[in-house]
């Protein structure tokens, strides 16, 4: 089994390539499905990262909303054709910023 920081990394990772693949605003995100795409891989990518963080790490940092993160991933995946891109717009601008700060953290708190 992995450790938690590996998928923290990923989580991270994900996170950056979002912010690069949305750096044209919401009107480049909107016209574009290459970056809808890529946007929405990376969602799913930050959301199979949490659901293999360990138990421990969600039970010590209940502040961060780690099943609502899972939650996308399960929309994004299995209801791939009805995603609704106002709301992983919302999700991109509002909530990532939040959870890089929080990923950020437990990363610096392992070194």
């Amino acid at each position: 089994m992995k450790e938690d920081s590996v998928y923290l990394k990923h989580i991270r990772d994900a996170i950056a390539r979002v912010e690069s693949y949305t750096a044209g605003g919401p009107k480049s995100f909107f016209q574009n499905t290459m970056v809808q795409d890529a946007v929405i891989r990376n969602l799913e990518v930050i959301g199979e990262a949490v659901r293999n963080l360990s138990p421990q790490i969600r039970r010590r940092h209940p502040e961060i909303p780690w099943r609502s993160i899972t939650a996308l991933r399960n929309v994004l995946i299995h209801e791939y054709f009805g995603v609704d891109l106002q709301i992983v717009w919302r999700v991109v601008t509002r909530r990532l910023p939040t959870l890089k700060r929080s990923v950020d953290r437990l990363l610096a708190s392992k070194r």
